[in-house]
Order: C-alpha cells, then structure tokens, then sequence
C-alpha cells in the first residue's frame, strides 16, 4: 500500500503556541531563523527562543526611511521586510571558496567544501514576498553541486502571510503576495481579534506536518479560516504602493534613450544599497588574497553590485561609466532582461530597494515616468 501523503487540514496554534513551534524546530536540529528587534530594526538572526520574536513592534516606511514604532498590540509579524531578506544564510554575502598553505611538498589545498554539510536552517516568518525571492533565487543558484543547493535542500520554511502591507510594499502588483501559494513547509497568518491571539497553521509538505505533530494545534474552525484569509485578502487591497506589469517587460527594452535616466542620474549616488538589499540579486566577484610571505593564500567569493564602477570593467576599463547606464543597466535587467535570463521578473515588490536608498529613489515612480514620457512621445 502507498503511503498517505495527505496534508493535514489547516490547524490553530495559540500564540503561546511558538515556545512548542520553536523547541520542536530545534529538536530537529534546525538553527531557528527569524525576526527580532536590534538596534533600531527589525532583523533577521538566529533565535535562542520564540520570545525573541518582535511581539508588539512594527514600522513606519518611506523612500529613504524607516522607523521603529510601537504597536497597539502584541502581534509577533504585524511589520514587513526589513533591511535584511534571507538569500544573506542560503547565499552568503562573503565566503572562503578554498585555501592553500606551502608545505615542503608544494602546496595543500582545502576546498571548505570538506568541512562537512552545512547548518540546517528553519527560516521563521518568510513573507509571500521573500518565499517568491528564495525561488528566484533557486532558478539562478541551485545548480548540482553548488553551496546552495546544499544549503537549500536542508531547509525548511514557515511562511507568513501577510495582513498589514507596508507604505512601500507592491507584492500585490508583481503577483508575489500577500498570501503564500507554494513553496513553504507551513504558512501561518496571525489572527487578533475577539477570539483571542492565534495563528491559522496551513501545511505545505510532509516534513512540515511532521513538525506540526509536535506543536499543540486544534483543527481550525471555518470561522478561524474565514477570517485568517479575509485579512490577507484585505491585505492586497492596502498596498502602499503599485507597478503597473502589463507591458513592463516591452517599456524597459524601448526606454535605453527616455530622457529619465538623466533625472534619476542625478539623484543616484551609485551606492549600491538598492543591490544588497535586494532579495534576488546575486552577483558575486571573485578575491584571492595572500599573506607577506606567500606561505598561504585564499579564494574568497562575495556579494558585488552592478552599480561598482569595476563590476563592468574589461580590459580597457570600465563599459558603465556613468550612474546614469548603471541605474538602467539595474532597473532594465531587473524588470525586462530578467524575464529572459530567468523566465520571471527579478522584483518581488518587497519595496526594499526604495526604503534603503539614501537617495529616496522610488522605482515605481520612475517606471511610471519612463511610461508617461514613452506614451507622450507616441501621441499624434
């Protein structure tokens, strides 16, 4: 007979509940993921318990901004993407690829590779957003063999959907949220209301059943369901903001000449934040360092950015001098050439990039802008 690879029905944790949900994690032998307030932010780190979640905190955002604020309530993810997103534990921002040391015999080389497998990873709290970036991410990265990949099939995801949109969120718009459809162990969506403090637990795989068996749940009412997706579904009508996709991927292959890029050229200090917060941006360059003696050396692989004036440097310098082809070389590979490359869109509309730039630089506003300008020149 075949085994029953039924997943369970949707299931209620009280909030209380997350001491069980962490344990049980830990009992598995995860390194629990997840967000806690540090200094000034809410960040992702490594948990050494549940209360470490930011009960009762949430943030203020604005292009080039980002605040702290108390909340009303004692929600534990009633806050959305913060400085950090997840691809910084499953694609490192900087790791030691191999080392070699002289021996009397030449050179012994150790691949880290060797040190074993790595560190299994439960990833608390992943929005639709993000959970749609790791996929993204999947397509580029995941290849037989590599880090990731490694890192990756050692995963496990608790997803949460998302009720309370933030003033730069646009996941509605890319299709990426607020509601989880695929790719995660278990999803929760955190209900507040007379009922009480809860969680409706959903099931995504086995493994995550497997783990709900060891958190004290009862089987959700319809009242508790109705409820949980009435929220997500009110979600996506409060985004702070929107992208218009229809023809997206056609407007950033006919906008290399708009007039724009000069505009935001201007204002573009070439910094790179939009890249490293970004959730599916993944460049890498390549450092090999020695010491004095030439005894030991070490090949090093770390996040680099398309706006670095060396990221596009050939022989006879730099192919993207300027910030004005460094931001459109960003902006139209991430939502035009993407599509190519990938088969999506490299946005997931977490609205990182508009929060971290120092600039205040909105890439929303700059899409309608490049349309607008398209559109007038295009009138009889």
């Amino acid at each position: 007979m075949a085994p029953d690879t039924t997943l369970p029905a949707p299931r209620v944790m009280a909030a209380e509940g997350f001491d069980g949900l962490y344990r049980a994690l830990v009992a598995e032998g995860y390194h629990v993921i997840g967000p806690a307030v540090q200094d000034g932010a809410i960040v992702l780190r490594e948990l050494s318990a549940a209360a470490e979640l930011p009960f009762g905190w949430g943030v203020r955002l604005e292009p080039g901004g980002y605040q702290l604020r108390r909340r009303d309530d004692e929600a534990a993810f009633g806050h959305v993407a913060g400085p950090q997103s997840w691809k910084r534990f499953l694609h490192p921002p900087r790791e030691r690829l191999w080392s070699a040391a002289r021996t009397p015999d030449g050179f012994e080389l150790s691949d880290e590779a060797d040190d074993g497998e790595p560190p299994s990873y439960a990833f608390l709290g992943v929005r639709p957003c993000d959970l749609r970036a790791i996929a993204v991410q999947d397509r580029v990265l995941a290849q037989p063999g590599a880090r990731y990949a490694a890192r990756r099939a050692r995963l496990l995801i608790i997803a949460v959907n998302c009720t309370e949109p933030g003033e730069t969120c646009f996941c509605a718009s890319m299709g990426t949220g607020p509601g989880a459809d695929t790719g995660y162990d278990l999803a929760l969506t955190e209900v507040l209301d007379e009922g009480g403090h809860r969680f409706l637990v959903e099931v995504g795989s086995q493994r995550g059943a497997e783990v709900l068996e060891r958190v004290p749940s009862e089987r959700a009412g319809e009242a508790t369901v109705r409820r949980a997706r009435s929220a997500v579904e009110a979600g996506a009508g409060r985004m702070g903001r929107q992208m218009e996709t229809g023809d997206l991927r056609e407007l950033m292959a006919g906008s290399h000449q708009a007039a724009r890029w000069d505009d935001v050229a201007e204002r573009c200090l070439t910094c790179g934040n939009c890249t490293m917060a970004c959730p599916t941006c993944f460049c890498t360059a390549i450092e090999d360092t020695t010491d004095l003696a030439g005894d030991h050396a070490e090949r090093w692989e770390r996040w680099d950015s398309c706006f670095d004036l060396d990221f596009s440097y050939l022989h006879g310098g730099s192919v993207r001098k300027s910030p004005k082809s460094r931001y459109r070389q960003w902006l139209t590979h991430k939502l035009g050439t993407w599509h190519d490359q990938f088969g999506s869109s490299g946005c997931v509309g977490c609205g990182r990039c508009i929060v971290w730039c120092p600039a205040g630089i909105d890439l929303t506003e700059e899409v309608k802008a490049l349309r607008a300008e398209r559109d007038h020149q295009e009138e009889p």
